[in-house]
């Protein structure tokens, strides 16, 4: 696509966490999938590079990566070192990013708050790496400490939110009292943007809504608040920036600038393997799957490949039951090794019967009082993957951990979810990218269609960077 000839005019540098930039910020991908050496590419660019601060990957003096192994022979112990690995790791990347980028651009660092250890970890990195660091962008929840730990440290927060209701919770509560290090708003579509998606119940999945009329209200609301100075970042969705051209100059949306998660995977700098590149050339519209499997609880957008069609596959295999007759539940189901009576109705009898001659014999409780079944083998991984749980997240709700407190949520640990950390240390490692969650905004099919990637062709960052400020 051409832009016209007025995007130029209009896409200019602006004030982002301190610094006048190109308006231009690298999505921070969770696991290693953003690390020090593709933010500081960013940031060399005069960009913002951002490291993802999320149990990244820690690298030997050769360049290689470290096996995390556990010591610990409780959670608690295991999340300890998991804590720790992180900031030593957020360091690391931080020099690395900082060295990269000859002193252009802004550096930031992205923390899911709904991390196991979040606030630990962001304020680790950011005392060791001091003065590296020029932000912190946040979401996955709704991080009210965030400003507060942000103005400690002296940099600048940029939280992440999917509406104005939630950035004005978060401003009446906490973020009015921390005005001067507010970097900007981060706008992230809950429809369109990868990794974990900000649906609210009262959104439909199935409806995307427009982003337009939601960041305007978004505007409306900072401005009202004296907020006219501070940028707000549009994620999610954004690919040809000659799009939005209408954004640009205009009262309703004021300052704005863009951030790319997807497009960063397919750079040479981009730290993910070459097979998970590959995969991402041969994407079609709709191979991007919005679902409710991760243990987060949040919505997420993942490639729709084997990983999570056997997810699908596992939750659509459920059948309710009461522990005594009830209703049309008045069949008897025998579960587990004793084969202790549970009862279900009629018809769910007979599909019980009909998965387990296709093999699917295990029948495993959920915490919604429904029987699950699965292979034999799958309910031992699933066991075995509940038991290894290291507290990667604050809470959990495949493994029933917590970070804090006694450590549980008191709910059942639900075998519908799995283990987000292990699939997405597998895969940024060079795992089987069929096999495990592979995140992708719902923009990835363009990497076949857009001329610019025609033949295999994977810029570098600063190619990447270049052909985004043309508006194609």
């Amino acid at each position: 696509m051409t832009a016209s000839n007025s995007f130029a005019s209009k896409f200019k540098p602006m004030m982002i966490s301190g610094k006048e930039v190109l308006p231009i910020i690298e999505g921070g991908k969770g696991v290693g999938a953003s690390n020090g050496r593709s933010a500081g590419a960013f940031a060399a660019a005069g960009a913002v590079g951002t490291i993802s601060a999320v149990n990244q990957l820690e690298y030997d003096a050769a360049g290689n990566v470290i096996p995390l192994v556990y010591h610990g022979k409780t959670r608690v112990e295991k999340h300890r070192e998991l804590v720790e690995n992180g900031i030593r790791a957020g360091i690391q990347h931080a020099k690395m990013a900082h060295e990269i980028s000859n002193g252009q651009g802004r550096i930031h660092i992205n923390i899911l708050w709904e991390m196991g250890g979040a606030a630990e970890v962001m304020e680790g990195i950011l005392e060791g790496a001091k003065g590296l660091i020029h932000g912190v962008t946040c979401g996955a929840g709704m991080p009210y400490r965030l400003s507060e730990l942000a103005a400690k440290h002296n940099v600048y927060y940029h939280p992440i939110i999917s509406s104005m209701r939630a950035f004005r919770a978060l401003w009446k509560r906490s973020y009015s009292k921390y005005t001067e290090q507010l970097g900007s708003v981060v706008y992230e579509d809950p429809w369109l943007a990868g990794g974990h998606n900000g649906l609210s119940n009262g959104e439909d999945p199935t409806r995307p809504e427009d982003p337009y009329p939601r960041v305007a209200e978004l505007r409306k609301f900072m401005n009202e608040v004296g907020l006219h100075h501070v940028p707000i970042v549009m994620a999610g969705g954004a690919w040809h920036l000659g799009d939005w051209e209408h954004w640009l100059d205009n009262p309703d949306i004021g300052l704005v600038a863009f951030q790319f998660g997807t497009r960063p995977l397919l750079t040479k700098e981009s730290p993910i393997p070459e097979a998970w590149k590959e995969r991402l050339m041969t994407l079609k519209e709709g191979d991007v799957f919005l679902n409710q499997f991760s243990p987060t609880g949040f919505y997420s957008s993942a490639v729709n490949n084997s990983f999570i069609k056997e997810l699908r596959a596992r939750n659509e295999r459920q059948i309710p039951f009461s522990t005594a007759p009830e209703g049309y539940r008045t069949e008897e189901y025998g579960f587990g090794p004793r084969k202790r009576p549970h009862y279900v109705t009629p018809e769910d009898l007979e599909r019980a019967n009909q998965w387990t001659a296709l093999g699917y014999s295990e029948a495993m409780k959920t915490p919604d009082d429904t029987l699950m079944f699965v292979a034999p083998e799958k309910a031992a991984e699933i066991h075995q993957d509940q038991v290894d749980c290291m507290g990667c997240l604050s809470h959990c709700r495949f493994s029933n951990w917590k970070d804090h407190d006694d450590y549980t949520t008191g709910k059942k640990a639900d075998p519908r979810s799995f283990c987000i950390q292990k699939s997405l240390q597998e895969i940024v490692r060079g795992g089987d990218i069929e096999h495990n969650l592979m995140f992708s905004g719902h923009n990835a099919y363009k990497f076949a269609t857009d001329p610019f990637y025609s033949n295999g062709f994977v810029p570098t960052v600063g190619e990447l960077v270049e052909r985004i400020m043309t508006g194609a």
